[in-house]
């Protein structure tokens, strides 16, 4: 999944906003690992990445950390979930 938040807010609000784009990163194998120890935790899985370019040339790319996000959910069989998408998205980020 892929949202070009420039276009959308061109489209619906006729406004000028820099390139700023919301990819859709959820790995299934660790949503369905979160989903089965917490079923709400559907609203704070970390499976967004954003993409901005705020200046030309100069792009920023972030992703929540998964363990600040979960934490808020009290339920102690979400930390190694949490712990193990972290790792994965601070590789990612890392190689870029």
């Amino acid at each position: 999944m892929e949202i070009d938040i420039k276009a959308t807010l061109k489209k619906k609000l006729d406004v000028d906003f820099y390139n700023y784009r919301i990819l859709g990163a959820c790995n299934a194998p660790f949503a369905y690992k979160a989903l089965k120890a917490e079923d709400k935790i559907g609203t704070m899985l970390p499976c967004n990445v954003i993409v901005q370019e705020k200046e030309p040339g100069i792009i920023e790319v972030s992703a929540i950390n998964p363990i600040v996000s979960m934490q808020a959910v009290v339920n102690e069989s979400l930390a190694p979930v949490a712990l193990e998408i972290g790792d994965k998205l601070k590789k990612v980020l890392e190689n870029l």
